[in-house]
């Protein structure tokens, strides 16, 4: 009797310290970003959870610190300045990741070149009802139809003051505004945030392409997008300090949308700084997976072919002269390079991100990184449009 309580002790000693050790090792290989840890375990359990409470457990870990640290300085290859602003690297968190301005800190401590944050409405809102993301595990794409779930200006203003009176904080941040969905003056709904947000935003971004917001993909018309424009420079340029304005189009415009929108941004009275392409698309070509059925803007690997070309067409349009943040299907090094050859200065990944973890970035990097050397150049900047001739 003796004996067989002695070794139940000892079956529970046993039970508690392997437990206790692969706690400990889940939490090392975490930390530290093991890339085979998360493609193999982490993210593979990840995808078992309900997509949007991943995402929420994501944007947790980031604002709790428990995500992995770059230890080392990016290569002077992927060192590049646009608008005047130094980016380490040219990779970026897109809008959409941190709706609320809660792990910009994080972030920048994991490798992102940059955050964006948003999109962001004057008054907070749900967003649209639940069930609203959805994988597609077969094309490595998500659906989502979120809605400009926001938790407004002011809460999230005063965050991004927060993170602006840390004196150790130099993270590059961008601000993406959006419309309530209410509301019946969308033009005032993005002054008041380019007035809100101007002393805190390193640039703007001004979201009229969200498939997910009745009627706000309108604004991407030539008549209305040019008074959106000219009211939001007219308060702009009688402002001290300008951050750039970025307008963000979806892929799915025709040719003549898009030469329309090129008309615009050219002139001087509604000119942009810069171009993010693409948003999301309303397109179900090609797909497998089941939850193709589902409404809402398709991201990840079928956007890639679709963004790029978007980026090749536009950086023609433009001939070269409004920089460019490429976004859509980056998965790779790759991915990145077509990117920035076709007509890119930076880019920008969020489903990647949402499939493999904190490791992309890394790897991402590393790839490029590459890419650039064995291609003979020496800078991002000597790789960008390289694969767009302009007539």
């Amino acid at each position: 009797m003796a004996q067989r309580l002695r070794n139940k002790e000892k079956l529970r000693s046993l039970l508690t310290v392997t437990m206790g050790g692969a706690t400990f090792f889940t939490g090392i290989c975490l930390y530290q970003g093991n890339e085979k840890f998360y493609n193999n375990v982490m993210m593979p359990l990840v995808r078992l959870i309900d997509p949007e409470v991943a995402h929420n457990l994501a944007v947790l870990a980031a604002k709790t610190g428990f995500t992995p640290r770059q230890t080392t300085i990016d290569p002077a290859t992927l060192n590049h300045t646009v608008w005047g602003i130094k980016f380490d690297n040219p990779v970026g968190m897109a809008a959409g990741f941190d709706k609320q301005g809660e792990t910009m800190k994080s972030l920048t401590k994991m490798g992102f070149g940059y955050v964006e944050i948003g999109s962001v409405t004057p008054n907070p809102q749900p967003g649209n009802p639940q069930p609203r993301v959805f994988r597609l595990l077969k094309d490595r794409g998500v659906i989502n139809r979120y809605g400009f779930n926001s938790d407004g200006h002011d809460v999230v203003l005063n965050r991004l003051k927060v993170v602006r009176d840390d004196p150790n904080f130099t993270g590059i941040i961008g601000v993406n505004l959006g419309k309530n969905k209410t509301s019946e003056d969308p033009i005032k709904d993005y002054i008041d945030g380019i007035k809100k947000f101007n002393n805190v935003a390193d640039y703007f971004v001004i979201n009229v392409s969200s498939p997910n917001t009745v009627g706000l993909r309108n604004l991407q018309n030539k008549k209305q997008l040019e008074e959106l424009l000219s009211a939001i420079n007219s308060i702009r340029f009688k402002m001290t300090v300008q951050p750039p304005l970025l307008l963000k189009l979806a892929p799915d415009l025709t040719n003549d949308e898009r030469q329309d929108i090129v008309d615009v941004i050219l002139k001087e009275k509604t000119k942009v700084d810069g171009l993010i392409l693409t948003n999301t698309t309303i397109s179900r070509e090609n797909l497998l997976d089941d939850n193709k059925i589902e409404s809402g803007g398709l991201s990840g690997a079928p956007l890639t072919d679709l963004s790029t070309a978007v980026i090749a067409d536009m950086f023609k349009r433009t001939k070269g002269r409004i920089p460019i943040i490429g976004v859509g299907g980056i998965f790779s090094g790759q991915d990145a390079y077509d990117k920035i050859a076709a007509g890119a200065s930076l880019i920008q990944i969020y489903t990647s991100y949402a499939y493999h973890g904190p490791p992309i970035v890394q790897k991402i990097k590393r790839e490029l990184n590459d890419l650039i050397i064995s291609n003979g150049y020496n800078s991002i900047a000597d790789a960008i449009g390289k694969n767009s001739e302009i007539k």
